[in-house]
């Protein structure tokens, strides 16, 4: 092999690997300061929905929201969840019986494979982990939210990581919202703390003070949900 072109190779790679690397500190720099120096038009919004509880706690949080400011809105709910776009629906027409006119196209209802179901053995989870994670690349380039919203369940991970990269290589800048749920009363969960730990989301809330003091980079300012 030509020495010439093995080193412009490796040149090629340092260089890339610096540009990403650069890219990732910016984006983590500037995730934690406001993007707008106005307020926006609507923002296209995605919601991540859970089973249990979680759907329960987003859909309060969404009904004290400003909803005319967070449009279109996607809502996203794991396959084998039957529950919580049915949840969606209701208060989607809800909202549109508070206007009293048609909203017909602010909001739509997708459903996402998960990387692992309760019971899954490891070894088969590695294959249904990455048909999840292309499931979600694919719904992010068709969606490409400005906002996406989440509390917890495990599908906002490879969705919230997804973005993050969207941010990095410059095709899409989603400001991620992270909600723990008011059950985390002294410590965040596996969703939350992974977000929190590789510094993914743009603003992660905590609903308890003590939580707060144990991970300072929270947000904490009452109950949310």
């Amino acid at each position: 092999m030509d020495v010439g072109f093995l080193n412009a190779a490796i040149l090629l790679i340092i260089g890339i690997s610096t540009w990403i690397i650069a890219r990732i500190f910016y984006v983590i720099h500037r995730s934690s300061k406001p993007l707008y120096s106005r307020p926006p038009g609507p923002l296209s919004t995605l919601v991540v929905l859970g089973s249990g509880g979680h759907t329960a706690e987003m859909i309060n949080l969404l009904d004290v929201m400003q909803m005319d400011r967070f449009k279109p809105r996607y809502y996203i709910a794991a396959a084998t969840d039957n529950m919580s776009l049915q949840k969606a629906r209701v208060l989607e027409d809800s909202l549109m019986d508070k206007a009293r006119v048609e909203l017909g196209g602010t909001s739509q209802f997708m459903q996402i494979y998960r990387s692992r179901e309760v019971g899954q053995s490891y070894v088969t989870s590695v294959g249904t982990t990455l048909v999840a994670l292309t499931h979600a690349l694919w719904l992010m380039i068709k969606i490409r939210p400005q906002v996406i919203l989440c509390n917890g369940p495990g599908t906002c991970i490879p969705l919230c990581v997804i973005a993050f990269f969207f941010k990095v290589f410059g095709i899409r800048w989603s400001s991620i919202f992270y909600v723990e749920s008011i059950a985390r009363v002294r410590r965040l969960s596996l969703s939350g703390l992974l977000l929190y730990k590789l510094r993914m989301v743009d603003q992660l809330f905590v609903q308890w003070p003590q939580l707060k003091s144990k991970y300072p980079r929270a947000n904490y300012v009452g109950r949310l949900m």
